[in-house]
């Protein structure tokens, strides 16, 4: 999937640029598995599982997503921070830092 935007710089510049993101199928589909495991965990509540169970399910999920989260990240940093490092936009690689202080909280 192609991503277009544009960034204004301090001094009022104009950046357009796209970048294709070479990751976001496999990530839809992750996205798409986890959808249905949070469901599956959602039914076992409704059930009244064992609570333990559900534990180790959302830790699996927990695993899912940071998984899926660093699939993202080196996606961005591959294509997104390579053409903002050449272009100068700095508001992409602040935006990413404060991604990656949220993701380390």
């Amino acid at each position: 999937m192609t991503h277009e935007h544009e960034h204004i710089l301090a001094d009022g510049t104009v950046i357009k640029h796209s970048h294709t993101h070479t990751k976001t199928k496999a990530v839809l589909n992750r996205m798409a598995r986890l959808i249905g495991h949070m469901q599956a965990v959602k039914k076992m509540v409704e059930d009244g599982r064992d609570c333990s169970e559900v534990l180790i399910q959302l830790s699996a999920v927990d695993a899912a997503i940071k998984s899926v989260s660093r699939v993202i990240l080196k996606d961005h940093m591959e294509h997104c921070i390579v053409d903002a490092i050449k272009t100068g936009d700095n508001e992409s690689i602040e935006k990413l830092n404060k991604a990656i202080e949220q993701i380390l909280k």
